[in-house]
């Protein structure tokens, strides 16, 4: 994401078009560490607007956003691929 400065963009396992995003507490927890957690944007059948999407749970912990942000950038692109499949069996998405 970072190289290209834009979200990754996946074919599901559903078939379908996915584009995914970083999402980081804006406020921390009991322990004040910052949660981070994948969101995965389903689009429609014609690629112009999103009809739905997964979420992670929480992935990261940070001291900071910065830092939680910068635990989840680490992933690598397979790793985010894979949790986007295992969404997907686990589930039906949250519609919009």
């Amino acid at each position: 994401m970072a190289a290209h400065d834009r979200a990754a963009a996946f074919g599901g396992s559903d078939g379908r078009a996915y584009s995914v995003d970083l999402w980081v507490d804006d406020v921390p927890d009991a322990r004040g560490r910052f949660g981070g957690a994948l969101l995965f944007i389903r689009w429609d059948a014609s690629g112009d607007a999103p009809d739905g999407h997964y979420e992670s749970d929480y992935l990261v912990r940070g001291e900071t956003p910065d830092d939680a942000a910068t635990r989840l950038g680490a992933l690598s692109l397979y790793d985010v691929k894979a949790i986007l499949d295992e969404l997907i069996v686990a589930g039906r998405p949250e519609d919009f």
